[in-house]
Protein backbone atom coordinates (compact mmCIF):
# COMPACT_ATOMS: atom_id res chain seq x y z
CA UNK A 1 0.00 0.00 0.00
CA UNK A 2 1.25 3.49 -0.86
CA UNK A 3 1.27 5.80 2.15
CA UNK A 4 2.22 9.44 2.71
CA UNK A 5 4.13 10.06 5.93
CA UNK A 6 3.51 13.35 7.76
CA UNK A 7 6.46 13.83 10.07
CA UNK A 8 5.10 16.67 12.31
CA UNK A 9 7.31 19.49 13.63
CA UNK A 10 8.29 17.91 16.94
CA UNK A 11 9.25 14.58 15.40
CA UNK A 12 11.19 16.34 12.66
CA UNK A 13 13.12 18.78 14.84
CA UNK A 14 13.34 17.14 18.27
CA UNK A 15 12.46 13.44 18.09
CA UNK A 16 13.80 12.07 14.82
CA UNK A 17 13.88 8.53 16.22
CA UNK A 18 10.08 8.56 16.45
CA UNK A 19 9.75 9.52 12.79
CA UNK A 20 12.35 6.93 11.79
CA UNK A 21 10.68 4.12 13.72
CA UNK A 22 7.24 5.07 12.41
CA UNK A 23 8.48 4.79 8.84
CA UNK A 24 10.34 1.53 9.52
CA UNK A 25 7.24 0.09 11.18
CA UNK A 26 4.99 0.99 8.26
CA UNK A 27 7.50 -0.48 5.83
CA UNK A 28 7.68 -3.64 7.93
CA UNK A 29 3.90 -3.91 7.58
CA UNK A 30 4.13 -3.71 3.78
CA UNK A 31 3.67 0.00 3.13
CA UNK A 32 5.57 1.97 0.51
CA UNK A 33 6.33 5.36 2.02
CA UNK A 34 6.14 8.67 0.18
CA UNK A 35 7.58 11.72 1.93
CA UNK A 36 6.39 14.97 0.36
CA UNK A 37 9.14 17.46 1.11
CA UNK A 38 6.91 20.54 0.82
CA UNK A 39 4.98 19.53 3.93
CA UNK A 40 5.16 21.98 6.83
CA UNK A 41 3.61 22.79 10.18
CA UNK A 42 -0.09 21.99 10.57
CA UNK A 43 -0.64 25.36 12.26
CA UNK A 44 -1.75 23.86 15.56
CA UNK A 45 0.16 26.36 17.79
CA UNK A 46 -1.42 29.32 16.00
CA UNK A 47 -4.89 27.74 15.97
CA UNK A 48 -4.72 26.92 19.69
CA UNK A 49 -3.60 30.48 20.44
CA UNK A 50 -6.48 32.09 18.57
CA UNK A 51 -4.51 33.16 15.50
CA UNK A 52 -6.41 30.94 13.06
CA UNK A 53 -6.82 33.62 10.41
CA UNK A 54 -3.06 34.16 10.31
CA UNK A 55 -2.58 30.39 9.96
CA UNK A 56 -4.81 30.00 6.91
CA UNK A 57 -2.03 30.46 4.33
CA UNK A 58 0.05 27.73 5.94
CA UNK A 59 -2.99 25.49 6.09
CA UNK A 60 -3.58 26.03 2.37
CA UNK A 61 0.03 25.06 1.59
CA UNK A 62 -0.36 21.83 3.56
CA UNK A 63 -3.57 20.99 1.70
CA UNK A 64 -1.91 21.71 -1.65
CA UNK A 65 1.05 19.52 -0.71
CA UNK A 66 -1.08 16.44 -0.05
CA UNK A 67 -3.37 16.95 -3.04
CA UNK A 68 -0.65 15.65 -5.38
CA UNK A 69 -1.77 12.06 -4.73
CA UNK A 70 -4.65 10.22 -3.11
CA UNK A 71 -2.66 8.01 -0.72
CA UNK A 72 -3.63 7.78 2.96
CA UNK A 73 -1.57 10.09 5.19
CA UNK A 74 -0.14 8.77 8.46
CA UNK A 75 1.32 10.79 11.34
CA UNK A 76 2.80 9.76 14.72
CA UNK A 77 0.89 12.46 16.64
CA UNK A 78 -2.83 12.63 17.29
CA UNK A 79 -2.76 16.34 18.09
CA UNK A 80 -1.54 17.22 14.59
CA UNK A 81 -4.01 14.85 12.96
CA UNK A 82 -6.85 16.43 14.90
CA UNK A 83 -5.72 19.96 14.02
CA UNK A 84 -5.79 19.10 10.31
CA UNK A 85 -9.22 17.52 10.62
CA UNK A 86 -10.53 20.90 11.86
CA UNK A 87 -9.34 22.71 8.72
CA UNK A 88 -12.72 22.56 6.92
CA UNK A 89 -14.46 24.29 9.83
CA UNK A 90 -11.87 27.07 9.91
CA UNK A 91 -12.07 27.72 6.18
CA UNK A 92 -15.87 27.81 6.36
CA UNK A 93 -15.73 30.25 9.26
CA UNK A 94 -13.55 32.64 7.29
CA UNK A 95 -15.70 32.46 4.17
CA UNK A 96 -13.60 30.14 2.01
CA UNK A 97 -15.93 27.22 1.13
CA UNK A 98 -13.81 26.04 -1.82
CA UNK A 99 -10.81 25.61 0.44
CA UNK A 100 -13.04 23.94 3.03
CA UNK A 101 -14.02 21.31 0.46
CA UNK A 102 -10.42 20.76 -0.60
CA UNK A 103 -9.28 20.56 3.02
CA UNK A 104 -11.93 17.97 3.87
CA UNK A 105 -10.73 15.65 1.12
CA UNK A 106 -7.20 15.84 2.52
CA UNK A 107 -8.25 15.70 6.17
CA UNK A 108 -10.31 12.56 5.56
CA UNK A 109 -7.11 10.81 4.45
CA UNK A 110 -5.21 11.65 7.65
CA UNK A 111 -4.70 8.90 10.23
CA UNK A 112 -2.91 8.52 13.52
CA UNK A 113 -0.31 5.76 13.30
CA UNK A 114 -2.13 3.33 15.62
CA UNK A 115 -5.51 3.95 13.99
CA UNK A 116 -4.00 3.24 10.57
CA UNK A 117 -2.27 0.02 11.64
CA UNK A 118 -5.31 -1.46 13.40
CA UNK A 119 -8.23 -0.13 11.36
CA UNK A 120 -6.76 0.24 7.87
CA UNK A 121 -4.08 -2.46 7.73
CA UNK A 122 -6.03 -4.80 9.99
CA UNK A 123 -2.98 -5.61 12.13
CA UNK A 124 -3.10 -5.95 15.93
CA UNK A 125 0.16 -7.85 16.49
CA UNK A 126 3.28 -6.51 14.76
CA UNK A 127 5.57 -9.12 16.27
CA UNK A 128 7.31 -6.82 18.74
CA UNK A 129 9.05 -7.92 21.94
CA UNK A 130 9.80 -5.71 24.95
CA UNK A 131 10.15 -7.24 28.38
CA UNK A 132 9.07 -5.17 31.35
CA UNK A 133 6.27 -3.22 33.02
CA UNK A 134 4.85 -0.12 31.42
CA UNK A 135 2.29 2.64 31.86
CA UNK A 136 0.44 3.87 28.79
CA UNK A 137 -0.58 7.55 28.72
CA UNK A 138 -3.65 8.25 26.56
CA UNK A 139 -3.20 11.74 25.14
CA UNK A 140 -6.23 14.03 25.10
CA UNK A 141 -6.07 14.67 21.34
CA UNK A 142 -5.90 10.98 20.52
CA UNK A 143 -8.44 9.61 22.98
CA UNK A 144 -10.90 12.45 23.48
CA UNK A 145 -10.80 14.40 20.23
CA UNK A 146 -10.16 11.58 17.74
CA UNK A 147 -11.81 8.81 19.75
CA UNK A 148 -8.81 6.52 19.36
CA UNK A 149 -8.80 4.64 22.67
CA UNK A 150 -8.44 0.90 22.15
CA UNK A 151 -6.10 0.81 19.14
CA UNK A 152 -2.82 1.69 20.92
CA UNK A 153 -3.71 -0.46 23.91
CA UNK A 154 -4.46 -3.46 21.67
CA UNK A 155 -1.12 -3.09 19.91
CA UNK A 156 0.73 -2.84 23.24
CA UNK A 157 -1.11 -5.82 24.74
CA UNK A 158 0.27 -7.89 21.87
CA UNK A 159 3.88 -6.89 22.52
CA UNK A 160 5.57 -10.03 23.86
CA UNK A 161 6.88 -9.62 27.41
CA UNK A 162 5.22 -6.27 28.06
CA UNK A 163 2.90 -5.83 31.05
CA UNK A 164 0.65 -2.75 31.07
CA UNK A 165 -0.01 -1.29 34.52
CA UNK A 166 -3.04 0.80 35.46
CA UNK A 167 -2.52 4.05 37.33
CA UNK A 168 -4.73 6.43 39.27
CA UNK A 169 -6.54 8.96 37.06
CA UNK A 170 -4.99 7.45 33.94
CA UNK A 171 -7.25 9.44 31.60
CA UNK A 172 -6.40 12.89 32.97
CA UNK A 173 -4.42 15.42 30.92
CA UNK A 174 -0.67 15.64 31.45
CA UNK A 175 -0.89 19.44 31.43
CA UNK A 176 0.87 20.14 28.15
CA UNK A 177 -1.99 21.24 25.93
CA UNK A 178 0.31 23.02 23.49
CA UNK A 179 0.36 26.74 24.32
CA UNK A 180 -1.60 26.01 27.53
CA UNK A 181 1.67 24.94 29.16
CA UNK A 182 3.12 28.37 28.31
CA UNK A 183 0.13 30.58 29.08
CA UNK A 184 -0.88 28.65 32.20
CA UNK A 185 2.54 27.40 33.25
CA UNK A 186 1.79 27.14 36.97
CA UNK A 187 -1.38 25.07 36.46
CA UNK A 188 0.34 22.98 33.80
CA UNK A 189 3.22 22.29 36.16
CA UNK A 190 0.90 21.01 38.86
CA UNK A 191 -0.93 18.78 36.39
CA UNK A 192 2.23 17.07 35.14
CA UNK A 193 3.51 16.80 38.70
CA UNK A 194 0.39 14.86 39.68
CA UNK A 195 0.61 12.71 36.55
CA UNK A 196 4.23 11.79 37.34
CA UNK A 197 3.31 10.92 40.94
CA UNK A 198 0.70 8.46 39.73
CA UNK A 199 3.08 6.95 37.18
CA UNK A 200 5.88 6.59 39.73
CA UNK A 201 3.53 4.91 42.22
CA UNK A 202 3.08 2.03 39.77
CA UNK A 203 6.87 1.54 39.52
CA UNK A 204 7.02 0.88 35.76
CA UNK A 205 10.15 0.55 33.68
CA UNK A 206 8.57 2.34 30.72
CA UNK A 207 6.19 5.19 30.02
CA UNK A 208 4.59 4.77 26.61
CA UNK A 209 2.45 7.19 24.61
CA UNK A 210 1.37 7.93 21.05
CA UNK A 211 1.74 11.72 21.09
CA UNK A 212 5.20 13.27 21.01
CA UNK A 213 4.27 16.44 22.90
CA UNK A 214 2.79 14.62 25.91
CA UNK A 215 5.82 12.36 26.15
CA UNK A 216 8.16 15.37 26.10
CA UNK A 217 6.17 17.04 28.86
CA UNK A 218 5.91 14.02 31.13
CA UNK A 219 9.42 12.87 30.28
CA UNK A 220 10.82 16.27 31.24
CA UNK A 221 9.19 16.08 34.65
CA UNK A 222 10.36 12.49 35.17
CA UNK A 223 13.91 13.57 34.36
CA UNK A 224 13.82 16.57 36.70
CA UNK A 225 12.63 14.32 39.51
CA UNK A 226 15.32 11.76 38.79
CA UNK A 227 12.86 8.96 38.01
CA UNK A 228 14.44 6.00 36.24
CA UNK A 229 11.57 5.41 33.82
CA UNK A 230 12.30 5.16 30.10
CA UNK A 231 9.97 7.24 27.92
CA UNK A 232 9.04 5.65 24.59
CA UNK A 233 6.72 6.50 21.72
CA UNK A 234 4.57 3.56 20.67
CA UNK A 235 6.35 3.42 17.30
CA UNK A 236 9.64 2.82 19.11
CA UNK A 237 8.04 0.08 21.22
CA UNK A 238 6.50 -1.66 18.21
CA UNK A 239 9.90 -1.82 16.50
CA UNK A 240 11.50 -3.64 19.41
CA UNK A 241 12.44 -7.19 18.46
CA UNK A 242 13.91 -8.36 21.75
CA UNK A 243 17.17 -10.23 22.14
Amino acid sequence: MNVNFYVTCLADVLKASIAKNSVLLLEKLGCKITFLEKQGCCGQPAINSGYTKQALEGMKKLVETFEVNDYPIVAPAGSCVYAIKTYPDHFERFGEPEWAARAKKVADRFHDLTDFIVNKLGVTNVGATLTGKAVYHPSCSLSRKLGIVNEPITLLQNVKGLELLPIQNQQTCCGFGGTFSVKMAEISGEMVKEKVEHIADAEPEYLIGADVSCLMNIGGRLSREGKNIKVMHIAEVLMQEGK
